[in-house]
């Protein structure tokens, strides 16, 4: 049996059990630190779990810090186990593995389980909650199925999930047992602006009826009300609040009403162990949001670095524990991925006082509405100060009224107020007031942060503070305030590592020196990637590049189209792209593709603008069984790498063709397939000046020319179109070839990750590359040459061979392993109508033909 021994012992593994653990580091506490982790993953952000089901997002983007950074902070994670009996006075915690953990303080941050009603039928399968990734994963499937999705509950999440469903062109409908939507957060007024909102994005709302009984045998069908009258649907999410798990506590002999009592210092009732997050009940209040924990956080951290400075053995009396308060926290809410702004702060309703509590007057309140436009902002007063807030349509200035419900703001002209709030700039934010919720950061931290680190971008802000790591609505915000900090001058170096202030140049010299051919080697020598792992995608292609794929590769540090060899998509499937070089195909290989697309029930086949063929809807656990049964090479139609050819007729057929550009595009094609670049490479060969195949705005473009051929570099033909730059005119097609390889392997070493070549030309100057390109006399064309040589012959010539010898365990499971799909696939629209598509007989009639 093994025993672990700690100084603290966080039980969880969620944002609360983090944040402790990051303040606890932060304030300079260098106790050990030992995080027992329920789930088989490490602590990730359940606030934006919504993106999952709208963003098609993989949930390992969701992880709030990598494995490296466990590691460098002393923090020993125990992924997969739970703590079954906590002894508080022998200090000892048993695990459901049998190994047992000797700690000197516990946090018990165990957070809270979904509420499932009591109602017949409501353990049948179809029936879920909406809480972590399998849950949308459930919800993805059934929404991809054009599934009928019942939501039960029109709280916060409940109208997230219900959105998610419709995001998907699924039908969705809220069931909600009061009279208005999100009746916590909002009065009659707002709610009323919110429903028809919801009702345009494709989400039904039905108040007023309650569920008392989820219908069907051997799977949820439908609902049915008090009133006799029934809802059919595929799937029933439940989101009607959450229930703080005790039981841990309770067995161990600690006070629990609703929550784990603790006091002003998050302790319990045994002065070895706190409790943090939706666990804790605190002067009677259990918060079920993420920002109290932040609050919770701080002083809980506080309060083990004073129980260690009483050495081992000693408890803190309440006295002993200046400045470390915890006073309750001010709740806030804000709607996330609907589509609609809505900001609730504090007491928006404006409950009337409670008898005995001290109030001397009823609140009273403001508000100002623009019904058409959707509109709707109200302040609430209570005894001259402000104490709650709504924003419907327009949540300008959201931030200084949650200051205000924060610090009490007194209040003399509440319209003036109101009018101030939509004025306001970050500029005129006290420094306490919270920019961000979902990590509860402040205006002064990330002032402080700008001023004390240099930090001169975004990027670098949010990485360093955390401020929009989370859902990303502040991010505007915090770009704001960089620039006011920095007064308007913001630095435009790129940092590949921001939390580190290291650039491409810095690292690839880094990796040079010490040899290092793998991301975590990289990571070990200086520390690129281990705070919050953003750039491990950076870095993975900075290894493979200097190292000229002669590296060791960590799938683990690619993101997941890199890792499954196929491109995500809206929905969570995945699209699969065969080879066709050039964009020319067989009759054999287009039976082959109809063949699979019926096999698989693929619910859309669509020709791409780079002239090849996508299988779009693939679910992740497919995709082997459909590349084996194409039996074709992967397209490259995923990666931040060099993309497809593209080609007209040419000269071959075309009346007007000046050179034979089939041929040139599958060679180039040839050439180049496989190289990863610093963004995706799109790439065509026009046979003469008309540009059918559109050279001019690709990355790389080549044109036929009466006597020659023209290389362009650099265009653009997506969110901004921009016609590439002439960088050569040469006689043969195979002196344009390797011109073309040869920028490609100049902007492989110099363009920063992410970067795509126009800006990557408009950054470095024409007459730079040029040089670097064409000065024969120089040296540097031969070199560059040959290291595009040396790399593209470590190439993988066809990653859709893991099919066969997956690279890890679960490179094609999805979360949920035992899922069962909920019905046949097929793709619609919102409005339910399925999409035009190119069908499977319609292939077999052309290949025929």
């Amino acid at each position: 049996m093994t025993t672990h021994d700690t100084d603290v012992l966080l039980i969880g593994g969620g944002i609360a059990a983090q944040a402790v653990c990051e303040a606890l580091r932060e304030a300079g506490g260098t106790q050990a630190i030992a995080m027992v982790c329920e789930e088989p993953r490490l602590p990730f952000d359940r606030v934006s779990l919504s993106h999952l089901l709208v963003d098609g997002k993989d949930a390992e983007e969701l992880q709030l810090r990598p494995e490296e950074w466990y590691a460098d902070h002393g923090v020993t994670t125990l992924l997969g186990d739970v703590v079954t009996s906590l002894d508080p006075d022998g200090r000892i915690a048993t695990l459901r593995s049998g190994a047992t953990v000797r700690f000197e303080r516990a946090v018990l941050c165990t957070g809270s389980t979904p509420l499932m009603p009591p109602l017949p039928g409501i353990d049948l399968p179809g029936v879920i909650p909406f809480r972590g990734p399998e849950d949308c994963q459930a919800i993805r499937e059934a929404a991809l199925a054009g599934t009928e999705v019942a939501v039960i509950g029109g709280g916060l999440l409940g109208l997230e999930a219900a959105y998610g469903v419709a995001s998907q062109g699924a039908p969705a409908t809220v069931v909600h047992l009061l009279d208005r939507l999100m009746e916590r957060q909002l009065d009659d007024p707002a709610a009323a602006l919110l429903e028809p909102a919801l009702e345009r994005l494709g989400v039904r709302v039905l108040l007023e009826r309650q569920t008392t009984e989820i219908l069907g045998e051997d799977r949820a069908t439908g609902l049915r009300f008090a009133d006799g009258d029934t809802l059919d649907c595929g799937l029933v999410v439940v989101s009607i609040g959450i229930r703080p798990r005790t039981a841990l506590a309770r067995e161990s002999g600690l006070a629990c009403d609703r929550g784990i009592v603790v006091d002003d210092r998050l302790v319990t009732s045994h002065p070895r162990v706190l409790a943090v997050g939706e666990c804790a009940e605190h002067r009677g209040q259990v918060y079920g949001i993420v920002a109290p924990i932040h609050d919770q956080a701080q002083v809980a951290a506080q309060t083990l670095l004073r129980f260690d400075a009483c050495g081992p053995g000693m408890d803190v009396e309440d006295g002993e524990v200046a400045g470390a308060v915890y006073g309750g926290s001010v709740l806030s809410a804000k709607l996330k991925v609907l589509g609609v702004d809505v900001v609730s702060i504090g007491d928006p309703i404006g409950l009337p006082p409670v008898a005995g509590a001290g109030v001397a007057e009823v609140p009273t309140s403001v508000a100002a509405s623009d019904p058409a436009a959707g509109v709707y902002r109200k302040l609430v007063v209570t005894d001259g100060r402000l104490t709650g807030a709504i924003l419907v349509g327009d949540t300008r200035g959201h931030e200084l009224l949650l200051d205000g419900v924060v610090t009490g703001r007194e209040v003399e002209d509440p319209l003036g107020l109101l009018a101030e709030a939509g004025e306001a700039s970050p500029a005129d934010l006290p420094d306490a007031a919270q920019v961000c919720n979902c990590n509860g950061v402040c205006k002064g931290q990330i002032v402080d942060a700008i001023r004390d680190g240099d930090l001169g971008s975004t990027q670098e802000v949010v990485s360093v503070t955390r401020a929009g790591a989370g859902c990303g609505s502040c991010k505007p915000t915090v770009t704001e305030l960089l620039r006011i900090t920095r007064g308007g001058q913001v630095d435009e170096a790129t940092y590949l590592c921001p939390c580190r202030k290291q650039t491409r140049e810095d690292l690839a010299a880094v990796t040079r020196e010490q040899g290092c051919t793998s991301v975590s080697e990289l990571s070990a020598a200086c520390g690129a990637g281990r705070d919050c792992g953003a750039c491990k995608p950076g870095l993975a292609y900075l290894v493979s590049e200097v190292n000229d794929n002669q590296h060791r590769e960590e799938r683990h540090a690619r993101f997941i189209n890199d890792r499954v060899h196929g491109n995500i998509q809206k929905d969570g499937t995945f699209s699969v792209v065969p080879r066709m070089r050039g964009g020319v195909t067989t009759p054999s290989e287009l039976r082959r593709i109809a063949d699979v697309a019926e096999r698989f029930d693929v619910p859309c086949v669509k020709v791409t603008g780079g002239q090849r063929i996508d299988l779009l809807g693939i679910r992740k656990e497919d995709l082997p069984a459909v590349w084996e049964a194409l039996d074709m090479p992967s397209g490259y139609a995923y990666a931040k790498s060099v993309r497809t050819v593209k080609t007209c007729v040419g000269q071959e057929f075309c009346r007007f063709g000046l050179g034979a550009s089939m041929q040139a595009g599958i060679e180039l094609e040839q050439m180049i397939e496989g190289l990863y670049t610093p963004h995706k490479v799109k790439l065509a060969v026009s046979g003469c000046p008309r540009n059918c195949a559109e050279s001019l705005i690709k990355d790389i473009g080549i044109v036929a020319i009466e006597g020659g051929w023209e290389l362009y570099v650099g265009g653009g033909g997506a969110g901004t179109i921009k016609k590439g730059e002439l960088l050569a005119t040469v006689a043969t097609k195979d002196e344009v070839l390797r011109l073309a390889v040869i920028f490609l392997q100049h902007y492989r070493e110099h363009g920063e990750y992410l970067e795509r070549t126009m800006p990557f030309v408009e950054r470095v100057g024409l007459d730079a590359i040029r040089a670097a390109v064409l000065d024969e006399a120089s040296g540097e064309p031969a070199r560059l040459l040959e290291r595009f040589r040396i790399a593209k012959a470590a190439c993988d010539p066809d990653p859709w061979r893991e099919r066969r010898a997956p690279v890890t365990a679960n490179q094609f499971s999805e979360l949920d392993s035992d899922a069962t799909p909920v019905g046949p696939l097929e793709v619609r629209r919102t409005t339910g109508s399925a999409l035009p598509m190119a069908s499977p007989a319609a292939m077999r009639r052309h290949s025929d033909a």
